[in-house]
């Protein structure tokens, strides 16, 4: 429960929320707070707080493409240029999230839940992960540069090589940073948004990556077709050039725009939308469990959730959605299947991407809507799987192409996944970083093996790569029903607890005297409301 000095802070009892108002309403600094409806400051507070959120979308949008870049980078003689043979683009792509497996857990959420200004913390990791993207083109136009004047012929692989170590060092690093982004950036929005205002909110972010790769397809289609050869470079250095400079700039940016936590300054907030902010969320803590603590375990709180077995489940479950979703990473190549010039290839990608996008707003609408988190998913999943069956099927361009408006269509399914089994988490800011870091983690390891499912030489019918995604898809949607059919079990015991002791329906006693990163919740994913604090674990 908050102290005193906190309770003083909050928003007298009587302050009501019956006074309607449209969203966006102006108000005036100097108000009383007690004059002005709740619904109102309600209305405003969100309002302000979309906005800096829908930054974050375009950060998540240039942070995919700089992800992403190679695999359009690829179709335009990176591969030759850097002297990469077998499974040399594989590990290329795989570094970039052995980086980010290394930084997740032990340093990134465990940092931020002890900051204060989480805005700079995250501009200032985008800032160095563009200026890294940058130094790739940079290095390898260096190192060709001195090739070409020492009059070195092809036959010199060492020199070739260097320029591949270089790159693969240099991804592995962006990788690093990255891992302060996604994690982060939802824990953040937690603080801030209420567990029935998070998943729309979860969902319109990873939005981010169907529209990246609109834009990304878009934009590099635009760089590889007018610029090789500009300056003497190839066009696919300046594909690595100009998209991480734009993401330095939006990091520099992002240190004025982005929002701290609500329990520092918060400039951009009334007095009275600020003090509010802070209630909505001590009321959200009181609802759906114990308040969240000032203390933080640490190491203690990694190690009770290796021991839980719930944590091991839903992490499995999130490593075999993500890397049946692994087709994004090379999605280009794909396209490219059907026989198309690199440029026309690359704009054919936009379309599935554009459908993918309105597809992930509407599901996780319709999914905050009815609360119901596994029947998306599962629909999600579904066609996916479909998708890749008739990509077996045929190598017919219609049917293919249809196929790959499928596939794109799954991406919603990562999201739903985690805000499901966020929505179970404790409500300890770091215990709930913890859980959050180990799943993304868990998804990590699944992209960390999932470029090696896609080798060359099972193109350019990939049925091998298909076969394999189909199985995982499959394995992630038995995970998730055995989770659902847990909660649905935990919610049963509750429920004859209730009726024993004659407590008020919709509360639930606690689980076992340890920590879990789960407290015990309804099987869509809400808690139920607990003032006695009974969801309370050790």
């Amino acid at each position: 429960m908050s102290s005193p000095s906190e309770n003083r802070l909050l928003l007298p009892s009587e302050f009501g929320d019956s006074t309607p108002f449209a969203y966006g309403a102006s108000l005036n600094p100097n108000d009383n707070p007690e004059s002005i409806s709740r619904n109102v400051l309600e209305r405003n507070i969100l309002r302000k707080l979309d906005f800096r959120t829908m930054y974050l979308v375009l950060i998540y949008i240039l942070n995919q493409m700089d992800r992403n870049n190679a695999a359009a980078a690829r179709l335009c003689g990176f591969e030759e240029d850097l002297g990469m043979k077998g499974t040399q683009f594989n590990t290329l792509i795989s570094s970039l999230y052995v980086g980010y497996l290394f930084t997740q857990i032990p340093s990134r959420n465990m940092i931020l839940t002890r900051i204060a200004k989480p805005s700079l913390y995250l501009s200032s990791c985008i800032s160095l992960w563009g200026l890294l993207t940058t130094l790739i083109g940079v290095f390898c136009c260096i190192t060709m540069c001195v090739v070409a004047n020492l009059k070195w012929t092809a036959t010199h692989v060492e020199g070739i090589s260097t320029n591949y170590y270089q790159a693969l060092s240099l991804r592995f690093l962006v990788g690093f940073l990255e891992a302060t982004f996604y994690p982060g950036v939802i824990y953040l929005l937690s603080r801030w948004y209420k567990r029935e205002e998070l998943g729309y909110r979860t969902a319109f972010f990873t939005a981010g990556i169907g529209a990246s790769n609109v834009f990304g397809s878009l934009f590099a289609s635009g760089i590889l077709a007018t610029m090789e050869g500009f300056l003497g470079y190839a066009a696919w250095r300046w594909l690595f050039l100009i998209e991480g400079y734009l993401t330095v700039l939006v990091g520099v940016c992002g240190m004025f725009i982005l929002p701290d936590f609500p329990s520092g300054s918060a400039r951009w907030l009334t007095p009275a939308e600020h003090t509010l902010a802070r209630k909505r969320m001590e009321e959200d803590s009181e609802c759906h469990g114990a308040a969240e603590p000032t203390s933080f375990g640490g190491f203690s709180d990694v190690l009770s959730l290796m021991t839980d077995w719930r944590a091991w489940l839903v992490g499995t479950a999130s490593c075999c959605c993500t890397t049946s979703l692994s087709f994004s990473m090379f999605f280009p190549t794909l396209v490219a299947t059907m026989g198309y010039s690199s440029t026309i290839s690359l704009l054919l990608c936009a379309p599935p991407w554009i459908v993918s996008t309105i597809t992930t707003i509407v599901v996780a609408r319709h999914s905050d809507a009815t609360r119901e988190r596994f029947g998306h998913m599962v629909f999600a999943l579904s066609m996916l799987i479909t998708g890749y069956i008739l990509a077996m099927s045929t190598m017919d361009i219609t049917v293919r192409y249809l196929s790959l408006f499928l596939m794109a269509q799954s991406q919603v399914s990562n999201a739903v996944l985690l805000t499901w089994t966020s929505n179970t988490f404790a409500r300890s800011s770091s215990k709930r970083a913890v859980a959050i870091a180990f799943i993304n983690t868990a998804g990590m390891l699944g992209s960390v093996l999932s470029p090696y499912i896609w080798v060359s030489s099972w193109g350019p019918t990939y049925n091998n790569s298909f076969h394999i995604c189909v199985a995982l898809a499959s394995i992630a949607i038995i995970l998730c029903w055995i989770f659902r059919w847990h909660l649905e079990r935990l919610n049963g015991v509750a429920e004859a607890e209730e009726r024993e002791l004659r407590l008020p329906k919709g509360y639930r006693q606690s689980a076992p005297a340890r920590f879990s990163p789960f407290a015990l919740v309804m099987v869509d994913g809400t808690a139920a409301p607990d003032p006695l604090g009974l969801n309370e674990v050790a």
